[in-house]
């Protein structure tokens, strides 16, 4: 394990943006725990689909786009707050 300093640029919550030497760009930490809520949200997607169900499908990966959305805007907002372009 390597103990660096990274750039803090929101609060410590579960999706902290920081930016970690020698990035650019900020990146979105993620918890284990909420990486492994996406996964069975996307598992549950591919599931309803096996299954037909394409509106739990539906239902399903707008949740997920939705959260996906609100995570982006948060790191869009976080960047603009420091100066610093989109990198898309």
């Amino acid at each position: 394990m390597d103990r660096i300093e990274a750039e803090l640029f929101t609060d410590r919550g579960n999706d902290a943006v920081i930016r970690l030497p020698p990035r650019n760009f900020p990146g979105v930490l993620i918890q284990g725990d909420s990486l492994a809520i996406i996964r069975t949200d996307v598992a549950e997607i591919l599931e309803a689909c096996d299954h037909g169900d394409l509106g739990a499908a539906r239902e399903t990966a707008a949740i997920l786009l939705s959260d996906l959305d609100d995570l982006l805007a948060r790191y869009a907002t976080a960047l603009e707050a420091h100066g610093i372009p989109l990198p898309y």
